[in-house]
């Protein structure tokens, strides 16, 4: 959020802060494309290494007018941004990624948009998909887009493709959403302000106070997301109770506790549509009889660092055996569920490294989390609430 809000503030359009409320910005929209302030000059914008403000930027800015450079930090220009540049391009973009690994930093020399068919993969992200989509409306045409092998993590198009029409667009959807499906956008769909929108709370975030509850059989209830939530993440849940434990739901919430007497068992789980929750999952493992697989998340290779090798090194550290192949892996917990004492779990400036291994302390034994702040990218707040909720 805040490298998009910088860049809003470099762009030139209108943010205001709330004094009195840090959740709160209000947005004056450009009532089309957003153009350079600087049209004669190129304009920079750092994204740190926020994914979610380099792929829809990305695809935005190709639809105003103007030169723009778009980089991050060094993790940033190993994060692959190829699918949608040629996505972008295959509509007319004049756009291109400096380096030939396919990542940023990324060119764009924009100048409108008309409109046209664009065939991408779906294989690696969903956020590709998404960010097309959003800056579809702003083309001068109408737009097709379409996967042309498989799409991952579907649940979060179909949050993007609701927010679109939360903003009065909406998009036709051409077969299966769990395939290989196209996209249309007429020329006739344009934005129009609802006024006030509610972003409702981060399913991926909530997943780990469901995990803290069903490891430890306390009882935990998160509000803000529930059985009516938008987000795939919410099915997190359905997953603590094929563990063992007991989930209660509501259209705003979900409760999550476990008996006792009750041990949580290992699963094998398709993690494809929730990739964020699952690395939730591989924490509970270490404390369930027997191995637990998580299966299809090659996207973890590619986020704020390289998650497949970073969760099997902080559980093995943590005394778990895990088997890695490209796209899943199987945790074996440690002995009788002991965790080992006093290890120091390396977050590679990675927020949900960070919030995910806190969880290894539910074993009873002391765990250091080096780098803590690194949640400030999605939870500034995240360890005053889990200790808030800690005996």
């Amino acid at each position: 959020i805040r490298y998009m809000l910088q860049a809003l503030d470099a762009l030139g359009v209108p943010v205001e802060r709330d004094a009195d409320d840090a959740t709160a910005v209000t947005v004056a929209g450009q009532a089309g494309p957003i153009d350079s302030p600087t049209p004669d000059e190129t304009l920079e914008l750092f994204l740190g290494n926020a994914g979610t403000a380099m792929r829809p930027l990305a695809a935005a800015l190709c639809m105003g007018r103007g030169k723009f450079v778009l980089d991050g930090v060094p993790r940033m220009r190993e994060r692959p941004i190829a699918d949608l540049v040629d996505g972008l391009k295959q509509l007319g973009a004049t756009v291109e990624c400096v380096e030939s690994t396919g990542c940023p930093p990324v060119t764009i020399e924009a100048n409108g948009l008309k409109g046209g068919q664009a065939s991408i993969s779906g294989k690696m992200s969903s956020q590709f998909l998404s960010s097309l989509l959003m800056a579809s409306p702003l083309i001068d045409g109408d737009v097709t887009i379409s996967i042309k092998d498989e799409l991952i993590s579907a649940p979060y198009v179909s949050l993007t493709i609701g927010l679109m029409k939360k903003f009065g667009v909406n998009v036709q959807i051409q077969g299966d959403m769990d395939g290989a499906p196209s996209f249309l956008i007429p020329s006739t769909e344009k934005y129009t302000s609802p006024k006030t929108i509610l972003v409702e709370g981060d399913a991926s975030s909530a997943s780990y106070f469901l995990a803290g509850a069903a490891i430890t059989g306390g009882t935990v209830t998160v509000r803000g997301c529930g059985s009516d939530s938008v987000q795939g993440d919410v099915a997190f849940a359905d997953v603590m109770e094929q563990m063992g434990a007991t989930v209660t739901w509501a259209p705003e919430s979900i409760t999550v506790t476990r008996d006792p007497n009750t041990k949580l068992k290992g699963v094998d789980v398709d993690c494809g549509k929730i990739p964020d929750a699952a690395m939730t999952l591989a924490v509970a493992a270490l404390f369930a009889e027997g191995p637990t697989t998580i299966r299809n998340v090659y996207s973890w290779r590619l986020k704020e660092t390289e998650r497949m090798k970073a969760i099997v090194a902080e559980c093995t550290k943590l005394g778990a055996t895990v088997e890695e192949f490209e796209d899943y892996c199987i945790i074996h917990p440690p002995k009788d569920n002991k965790i080992n004492e006093n290890v120091v779990i390396e977050t590679y400036d990675d927020h949900r490294m960070a919030m995910t291994f806190s969880l290894a302390a539910c074993g009873g034994v002391n765990v250091i989390i080096h780098d803590p702040g690194c949640t400030a990218k999605t939870f500034p707040t995240y360890f005053e609430m889990l200790g808030s909720i800690a005996e």
